[in-house]
């Protein structure tokens, strides 16, 4: 299931019908950001999450690959990867060849990568494990997100969260509060007859340079942005070559204009799509994260030097990992657990959690060595200053991710 199918998935999961409607009534656009981020500039040095929702399962043995395991090079003869083709973290482990930027993260101490993660009796349906990540309620399907139920205790402010995109997913719905759905509309350019209000005058009053620095913010957003000024909405935020990260840099641009222009935003989603590799996963997957590399990459580089810069943290999981044994058409089917990135200048980087065995299977699969709730507390604590226990219905003791 990729982005651009999220209407169904909302659909699916029961979400659709009551408070995710609530969409339509949360969009915000760029220039009411830029106005926000004038009148009432997020603080620097307060954290920042990115969240991003890697869409239709990824194969995570094929992304953080054990290499130098026998049974995973038994497993895929036709799929693995060897030791000289991974870019090496370890003498057992190493990243897939796409992930450059990644590697360049890890050897700097900015990666954290989060091993065996998953919840109890794993579900392989695309749509139910979805909502179970979004929803963090295994046993008991509900109706709010736990970053929906984050914003019910942080306030009603929809720019205090923002998912790029028309449709708001399920984990951005609380009971009470919703993220802003924010697409780069091409209001979002100053009207030319407007202009000039970009432009500071020395005899402005407060009021006065208050408009003017509005209309300079949302000026800036803009050029910051063009591909997505242009148009375009759902998971992709505007044609752009996969050089630059296809649709997922188009929406991380737009996520990092937003925070260099001082948005009061805590908390982004954005996604990428297209990971359900049921066959020829070896090529398409290496170009999915080769554009999810390049995504980040663009995105720590339109931050560098800028004084949020180390205020940002980006999570990256999916809805579940692949099966360990490689299908008969060059691809693997839907598994259990995998792994979770996260990232920035905050993370401790390196290796957290128990590196499930690839031998000692369940049913085939993975096992779980890390409930995801665990990571979820980590950032509900230290990321934005919630308590977990509240959020998630439950005791989760957090990771240490942060330092």
């Amino acid at each position: 299931m990729d982005g651009l199918t999220r209407r169904t998935f909302l659909t699916a999961s029961g979400v659709v019908g009551a408070a995710a409607l609530l969409a339509g009534a949360a969009k915000v656009t760029v220039d009411q950001v830029a106005g926000r981020a004038a009148e009432q500039p997020l603080s620097t040095g307060t954290p920042i999450l990115v969240l991003l929702t890697m869409y239709g399962g990824n194969d995570w043995l094929n992304t953080v690959v054990p290499y130098a395991d026998p049974a995973y090079q038994a497993a895929r003869p036709g799929l693995a990867y060897t030791s000289s083709e991974v870019l090496r973290l370890d003498d057992a482990w190493g990243l897939n060849p796409g992930l450059r930027g990644l590697a360049d993260r890890w050897r700097d101490g900015q990666l954290a990568i989060v091993r065996g993660v998953g919840y109890p009796q794993p579900d392989r349906s695309h749509f139910r494990s979805m909502d179970i990540w979004q929803t963090a309620s295994p046993q008991t399907p509900i109706h709010t997100g736990w970053l929906g139920r984050w914003l019910d205790g942080a306030g009603a402010d929809p720019m205090l969260a923002l998912s790029i995109g028309s449709v708001l997913p399920p984990l951005a719905v609380g009971e009470r509060a919703t993220a802003g759905a924010l697409t780069a509309a091409a209001s979002a350019a100053t009207p030319s007859p407007l202009r000039e209000l970009a432009s500071a005058d020395p005899l402005d009053g407060p009021a006065a340079g208050l408009v003017t620095a509005s209309y300079a913010a949302a000026r800036r957003i803009a050029r910051a942005v063009p591909a997505a000024a242009a148009g375009g909405t759902g998971s992709a935020a505007g044609p752009r070559d996969a050089a630059d990260g296809g649709a997922l840099g188009g929406q991380l641009a737009l996520v990092a204009a937003c925070i260099a222009a001082g948005a009061p935003t805590r908390a982004y989603a954005v996604s990428a799509g297209g990971f359900d590799t049921h066959a020829d996963e070896r090529a398409t997957q290496q170009s999915l994260l080769t554009q999810v590399d390049a995504a980040l990459t663009a995105f720590a580089g339109a931050l560098a030097g800028h004084p949020r810069q180390a205020d940002v943290v980006v999570l990256a999981y999916s809805e579940f990992g692949r099966r360990v044994r490689a299908n008969g058409s060059e691809g693997t089917d839907h598994g259990t657990a995998g792994d979770v990135l996260v990232l920035g200048e905050r993370v401790r980087g390196g290796w957290h959690g128990e590196a499930p065995s690839l031998t000692a299977l369940v049913d085939g699969d993975l096992a779980v060595t890390t409930d995801f709730r665990t990571v979820y507390a980590a950032v509900l604590r230290d990321v934005l200053g919630a308590d977990p226990d509240r959020v998630l219905g439950g005791s989760f003791a957090p990771l240490a991710l942060f330092a």
